[in-house]
């Protein structure tokens, strides 16, 4: 029997030239300094930290080496790291425009052993707020390439108006950006290689432009990709299906919650009021901003209290 339990993480915060203080006062993350703007917080990574518990400290990494398949299920290397990351984003100012390898292009020109596919749930939008999904029909990598040098990509790109309660999922080799102004949940492979194409003129944080990766985005960008918004509703409702991860929508209204998790992980994360998760003698409350990892070897746990929460997790064995 493991001794495994389920674990609240303690998320990483990452300052970005494009985040705000959101992360603070929407979800009570404690930032770091408060003179800087913070963009992402990494819920759900191999550099997490459990916060509850005999392996209080210890960080997800660690007993993903100590516990292996019991932590993080069958099908998985675990000197490849977690598979998934959990991020909750504040965009105060538009992200760069970018793209990402997949599995083949990232072993291939990064020597990493997974590229990035990912999604996004939309939990807070301005009036205005708007994506880049992609490129204008017919525009070709070397009008693309022009336009980038000459600092003039905007009129080449799509924009999509969003609103709360949004979804878009971005498969790999999908050209995408996040405008100002919107807050949300993003699930991905975990994997930070991201080329960036196009940066809108401005500089990092440093005070210099940041790096651009144009030839190596140009080459794994899928420009005649459009992703499709949805906007799935209700308690239960599948928000994301990916051959990388799933993501589905509980809602809990003073009622129980019984999760069965098929011998695989299950990352919770609340979004909206506060919940208890509950296996045998351990229990451990999430308010707003918290994320939880049931690790692969628990059989069932009991999600209790009002609020929202988004759990996502492998796909089947058989879609994977």
């Amino acid at each position: 029997m493991s001794d495994l339990y389920p674990l609240r993480l303690e998320p990483t915060l990452h300052p970005r030239v494009w985040g705000g203080h959101k992360l603070a006062t929407l979800f009570n993350k404690p930032l770091p300094r408060a003179d800087m703007r913070y963009g992402e917080a990494w819920e759900l990574h191999d550099s997490s930290r459990v916060e509850n518990g005999v392996l209080r400290g210890q960080s997800i990494a660690t007993l993903l080496e100590k516990y292996g398949a019991e932590l993080v299920g069958a099908g998985y290397d675990p000197t490849q790291g977690f598979p998934l990351l959990v991020k909750l984003l504040d965009a105060s100012d538009w992200l760069s425009v970018q793209v990402h390898p997949n599995d083949e292009q990232a072993q291939r020109l990064e020597g990493d052993p997974r590229g990035k596919s990912e999604a996004w749930v939309i939990l807070q939008a301005d009036e205005g707020a708007q994506l880049v999904i992609g490129v204008q029909a017919g525009a070709d990598k070397a009008m693309l390439r022009a336009a980038i040098a000459e600092n003039r990509l905007e009129p080449l790109l799509v924009y999509a108006d969003v609103r709360a309660g949004d979804v878009l999922s971005i498969p790999a080799n999908t050209l995408h950006a996040i405008g100002a102004g919107i807050v949300l949940y993003e699930i991905q492979q975990s994997s930070d290689v991201t080329y960036r194409l196009y940066d809108w003129g401005r500089v990092g944080l440093d005070g210099t432009p940041r790096e651009l990766h144009v030839e190596k985005g140009l080459e794994v960008a899928a420009l005649d990709r459009l992703p499709e918004l949805t906007h799935p509703e209700g308690d239960g409702a599948l928000l994301v299906r990916s051959p990388y991860f799933l993501t589905v929508q509980h809602i809990l209204d003073h009622n129980t919650l019984e999760l069965r998790t098929g011998g695989q992980f299950q990352a919770l994360t609340c979004v909206e009021g506060n919940i208890t998760v509950t296996h045998d003698e351990t229990t451990i409350y999430l308010a707003t901003g918290a994320t939880a990892l049931v690790p692969a070897c628990l059989d069932v746990v009991m999600l209790v209290g009002t609020g929202r929460v988004l759990r996502s997790c492998p796909p089947p064995q058989d879609e994977a």
